[in-house]
């Protein structure tokens, strides 16, 4: 593949740059020598064109806790006329609030949110969310599993015996979700998935500078969190700008006997961005990328096919990402700042 600048249809990202995208979403801290074989580059072209896209906002490799630490709730949010711009702000800066996505639907705002248990979640979406100037109301549906998130999902521009070569096919995340986080991550991991939250490729070296550990204390630590699945590494982009200007958010039905299975499923589906059980009457949430609008139809029809006892109850198409994980964006999904990530008090 050449190292070209010349960027494509996608206004902002080449197929190099796609390419690369893809390599670092399927291993994320895999040295540049293995990146660059996957591409056909040489290492240095490979570290050279992702700096770029890094110090640009049109990609980054963060970190977060494991699904199965955490109690999470998706918040949908009514605001008055007029305010919606300045509750999505004062929302993304709320440092246990995961997502925001301004919609059009019945409701204006979409809120991915996070707790140590229950009692804090409520507090925190009814006082805090609900106390912001502007908020008109709220509807909680608490995540109970989950099939498949945004460290699952590629963007597919390599083939796949390219991307064979950086790791071994592994299925999407499953993990129930907790509604009591007993014991939080030793201190030391803490240090290290904070300072990975801000640069998820940071070497062992600096990894050490940064949290005040040894580098073998570092990288025995690291690699012991990722093996016992306590830490999500994940490669993202500006959305928009990599031809994937429609996001949506699905409510859907399927019969509780159905509902694992059709989960599981659900989440091996390309457009497929998170896939999640949710308390309430519609059972699954679900949140796909597409290129564009004229995809929505055909995107329905696969899942009518595919899956024919899941009934789509509600659809909401996304207007504006304002928060994914940490990361503010901008209208262009662009990474226009962080707010380093903490749960609400107790």
């Amino acid at each position: 593949m050449p190292d070209s600048d010349t960027q494509d249809a996608h206004h902002g990202f080449s197929e190099l740059d796609l390419a690369l995208l893809d390599a670092l979403q399927t291993s994320p801290r895999a040295p540049w020598s293995r990146i660059g074989r996957a591409l056909g580059v040489d290492a240095t072209t490979a570290a050279r064109r992702w700096e770029r896209l890094r110090e640009s906002g049109l990609a980054w490799i963060t970190a977060h806790d494991a699904a199965k630490t955490a109690t999470v709730a998706y918040v949908e949010v009514r605001c008055r006329p007029g305010s919606l711009a300045s509750v999505s702000a004062a929302a993304a800066r709320l440092p246990w609030v995961f997502n925001v996505d301004e919609t059009a639907g019945d409701f204006d705002l979409f809120l991915g949110v996070v707790a140590a248990d229950l009692p804090a979640l409520g507090r925190s979406v009814h006082e805090t969310i609900g106390g912001l100037n502007g908020v008109r109301g709220l509807r909680t549906r608490l995540a109970i599993t989950q099939y498949g998130e945004g460290s699952d999902w590629r963007i597919r521009a390599l083939e796949p015996a390219d991307r064979a070569t950086l790791s071994e096919p592994r299925a999407p995340t499953r993990a129930v979700f907790t509604t009591d986080m007993h014991d939080r991550p030793a201190p030391e991991d803490q240090a290290l998935l904070s300072a990975l939250g801000d640069d998820g490729r940071l070497g062992y070296t600096e990894l050490a500078a940064v949290t005040g550990m040894s580098e073998h204390t570092a990288r025995r630590r690291l690699q012991r969190m990722l093996r016992e699945g306590e830490i999500t590494l994940r490669c993202d982009l500006a959305r928009p700008l990599a031809g994937l200007p429609t996001a949506m958010i699905y409510r859907a039905s399927v019969p509780h006997s159905r509902r694992e299975a059709t989960g599981n499923a659900l989440a091996r589906v390309k457009q497929v961005r998170t896939c999640v059980s949710v308390s309430g009457p519609h059972n699954l949430l679900v949140m796909v990328w597409l290129h564009g609008l004229a995809a929505v139809d055909p995107f329905e029809a696969l899942l009518a096919d595919r899956f024919p006892e899941l009934e789509v109850r509600d659809r909401t198409v996304v207007l504006n990402s304002a928060k994914r994980m940490d990361r503010l964006l901008d209208l262009q999904g662009r990474s226009a700042g962080r707010v380093p990530f903490a749960l609400p008090p107790p």
